[in-house]
């Protein structure tokens, strides 16, 4: 029975020593010298534990030359663990951007400008040709020119004068249907006409067409007054009456657009409408032939008069004096 006890109080003893030398401090090793670096390498990281951090970033001596790449090409010295040192060809080099400042550029996308085409103290000529639109028995057409002097860049006076004599055209419908049904509308004809007139320009821009290339554009208003030279044309009783070229008093507005194709030339379209009293010829026929109010009396000629509306369309260009100018901004 002693025996048995002393048996199991070995085994215990056993038991219990491996626990006791677990539960022990491992003793501390000196720390390992680092290896020594060479001469002009950057120092590797270490933590404030003593061991080395493999992912910070690689510190750069100061005047430590530029790290070499594959293909003989020098690039960026390490800035610290950048895209530039994982992947060099992702990051532009010197010669890159020598080669594309040389490159020619075709720009599209125009900045906004000043404006295209200065007209402030410049003169304008305008040869153009002009035609009616609203007289559906006889054409009014003939040739005409401008002169405009801009005051300001949007406010203008000048001149324009028309020549018709020669150019109007009767209908062919007009001569038939008096021919055939022996029925007569009274018509007229111009021999000329000047006015005087202010220009105003309220709009200006620009637009693209053909591709790359851009128009400059204006629109404007103007308004004036002068003179129309018109007679009547003898279609009643063409046999005794004769008439003649008189001056009347016209009042002219219009709206006109101008398309750029340089900075002192352009093409031109603009709409007027004359407004006038035009004094037509009398649809009736006196009854004797000759005498005081007879057939070849004047004052037997006239009708009453009209007021008349002539809207005409002039096509033309648009020459700017001097074609040469420049910018003067403010100090």
């Amino acid at each position: 029975m002693k025996q048995a006890r002393k048996w199991l109080l070995v085994a215990a003893v056993l038991l219990l020593v491996p626990q006791a030398a677990l539960a022990q401090k491992k003793p501390t090793k000196p720390a390992a010298k680092p290896a020594a670096a060479a001469p002009g390498a950057p120092a590797a990281a270490v933590a404030p534990t003593g061991e080395i951090e493999l992912d910070a970033p690689t510190p750069v001596a100061p005047g430590a030359p530029a790290v070499p790449v594959p293909g003989g090409e020098a690039a960026v010295a390490p800035t610290g663990g950048g895209i530039c040192e994982i992947d060099p060809s992702a990051c532009p080099k010197a010669e890159d951007v020598a080669k594309a400042a040389k490159k020619t550029v075709n720009a599209e996308i125009y900045a906004v400008q000043q404006i295209y085409a200065l007209r402030t103290r410049r003169f304008e000529l305008q040869p153009y040709w002009s035609i009616s639109l609203n007289d559906q028995f006889v054409t009014h057409t003939g040739p005409g020119l401008a002169a405009n002097y801009y005051i300001t860049n949007v406010l203008a006076i000048g001149l324009n004068g028309t020549f018709y004599d020669g150019l109007n055209s009767e209908s062919g419908f007009n001569f038939q249907n008096r021919r055939s049904a022996h029925i007569g509308v009274p018509l007229n004809e111009y021999f000329g006409q000047a006015n005087v007139n202010f220009t105003y320009v309220p709009i200006y821009g620009k637009f693209a067409g053909f591709s790359n290339f851009i128009f400059h554009y204006d629109a404007y208003i103007l308004g004036g007054l002068g003179i129309l030279d018109t007679r009547p044309i003898p279609v009643i009783d063409p046999d005794n009456r004769n008439f003649t070229f008189k001056p009347k008093l016209d009042f002219a507005v219009g709206i006109g657009l101008r398309i750029f194709f340089n900075r002192w030339f352009a093409a031109i379209l603009e709409l007027r409408d004359y407004m006038y009293s035009e004094q037509v010829e009398n649809t009736v026929v006196a009854a004797k032939a000759t005498g005081t109010g007879g057939q070849t009396d004047p004052s037997t000629w006239f009708g009453p008069n009209e007021f008349t509306h002539d809207f005409q369309a002039q096509v033309g260009v648009a020459i700017f004096l001097p074609v040469s100018w420049e910018y003067r901004l403010p100090k």
